[in-house]
């Protein structure tokens, strides 16, 4: 049977690491199976649910890259998509299982139910419902509903134990009587989770169920309604919880966890992707930056480890900023452009000329960054330039000290004003002529020069950085950025 796999998260809030790659590990095993990726919305907490999260959470996946073939917009022959939608369906079979004698009505009040679990508490036992309202009649249990008593419809979970094989946990396995008869449909008559889903997958011909391991406990109450309204098993697959670095559940406190966030902090979607992958599972080959194709030929569920996964920010950097060291230049420009727009280094709306020199500014810091929302900050070399404060740096101050550093500026600064035009080339025969006349070489010539058209110690290349200034003071900009000679003059004043 072709594979089927779906995800189905609740619109009631962002998507954040953890179902984001519940997702990714379904969507890259209906890749690699030639299978069916399903977005399924389940939105029956009416108080939560909300459209423009689901609006968003579909827009993070099209960014992530995870399309899917069938569901919420790409329609499909088992739809509707929206557990709000299905409610005729969820009726249908709630009232076959109270015919058949699998369900009956519980007219217990939410006040019984607390008293009872507090109860239970009390005596160290699980919480779970007694099975009270199994002793009413079904004539009478009917006619009291009929006549406008509130009621829920509940499970008649049968005696013994229940259990499933599941792919990353093995045989997992519970006795039915710490479950209790749990609720299919409540007062208001729409479903309970368990319910709806168990209908939902078996409707849509889901194969393989792969969601976090939270959702055990909710397994075996669904395989108890499979059995009950006699449909197959699909196979599961748990994944393991993601932790923080301190070893508790990931949560805020740790820094970024939705995906609007770290796309608003400029995180790469295949970065993204890549990391996510390898929380709970690892490659063959053991490689780690892995490319999407990669991914999806590489990616085995069975090799998905159980054992708590450890969110680690440091890695994702890692991770992001060797995706970023691949983007090609055109690519780079574009997806630089907002950063330095948003802090005003560029116009609204810039020309193609300045997006292909915007490129030029990324790629020339582009070893200093893990992330692109750091651009502004260490584009600034560019942007910005005040030798009065700089000059006083320690560190620049060090350099200055060193023997023959103010000759080696001079020098620099007197072939810099007649070079025309100041290119590559023309800075290579200018750094070979302030060598021969001054006898500096290595960082005794290269450390005053830096200082001289930056005023730090260290920074960009210099053959990357002096193109992107030459480009960059011709062009109309909020700021305006001063070009190789401009600099160097203003330095050498200073030192006098």
């Amino acid at each position: 049977m072709p594979v089927r796999v779906r995800f189905a998260p609740s619109p009631t809030g962002h998507l954040h690491v953890g179902n984001v790659r519940t997702a990714l590990y379904n969507w890259l095993f209906a890749r690699q199976r030639g299978g069916t990726f399903i977005l399924r919305i389940e939105d029956t907490d009416a108080e939560r649910s909300e459209r423009r999260f689901e609006e968003q959470l579909m827009d993070d996946l099209r960014w992530l890259g995870l399309d899917w073939d069938e569901g919420v917009e790409a329609g499909g022959e088992y739809g509707p998509y929206r557990q709000t939608e299905r409610f005729g369906l969820y009726q249908q079979h709630a009232d076959r299982l109270l015919e058949e004698g699998k369900a009956y009505f519980c007219f217990c009040s939410v006040e019984e139910l607390e008293r009872e679990r507090e109860r239970q508490l009390s005596l160290q036992q699980q919480p779970h419902y007694s099975g009270k309202c199994r002793a009413v009649p079904p004539a009478e249990a009917r006619r009291r509903v009929e006549a406008g008593e509130e009621a829920t419809l509940r499970l008649l979970v049968r005696d013994g134990t229940v259990g499933f094989d599941d792919l990353v946990f093995g045989r997992v396995e519970v006795d039915c009587s710490v479950i209790g008869d749990f609720i299919l449909l409540r007062s208001d008559r729409s479903a309970q989770y368990n319910f709806a889903c168990v209908i939902d997958d078996a409707g849509m011909q889901i194969t393989h169920v792969i969601r976090g391991e939270g959702h055990i406990s909710n397994t075996h109450r669904q395989v108890l309604l499979y059995e009950a309204l006699g449909l197959p098993l699909p196979v599961f697959a748990h994944l393991s919880t993601i932790l923080g670095s301190d070893g508790s559940k990931l949560s805020k406190r740790h820094g970024a966890t939705s995906i609007d966030e770290f796309r608003r902090q400029g995180y790469l979607p295949t970065a993204l992707v890549n990391y996510l992958a390898l929380l709970g599972w690892a490659p063959q080959e053991g490689a780690e930056i892995l490319p999407v194709p990669d991914l999806v030929r590489s990616f085995d569920l069975e090799r998905v480890n159980r054992s708590p996964a450890t969110f680690d920010i440091e890695k994702l950097n890692w991770v992001n900023r060797s995706h970023l060291k691949q983007v090609p230049p055109d690519r780079l420009a574009n997806l630089a452009v907002p950063f330095l727009r948003e802090c005003g280094l560029l116009p609204d709306d810039p020309s193609p000329e300045v997006i292909a020199w915007t490129g030029d500014v990324a790629g020339c810091v582009l070893n200093h960054l893990e992330k692109l929302d750091q651009l502004p900050q260490e584009a600034a070399i560019v942007f910005s330039f005040s030798p009065e404060e700089d000059l006083q740096r320690p560190e620049v101050q060090e350099a200055l000290g060193e023997p023959g550093a103010r000759q080696v500026i001079a020098a620099f600064a007197r072939l810099v004003a007649g070079a025309s035009p100041l290119d590559y080339e023309a800075y290579k025969q200018i750094v070979m002529t302030v060598k021969q006349e001054t006898g500096q070489k290595g960082k005794n010539l290269f450390h005053p020069i830096r200082v001289a058209i930056t005023g730090r110690s260290s920074g960009p290349e210099l053959d990357k950085l002096i193109p992107v200034l030459e480009r960059g003071c011709k062009l109309a900009l909020p700021v305006r950025v001063l070009g190789v000679r401009e600099r160097v003059q203003r330095v050498q004043e200073l030192l006098g």
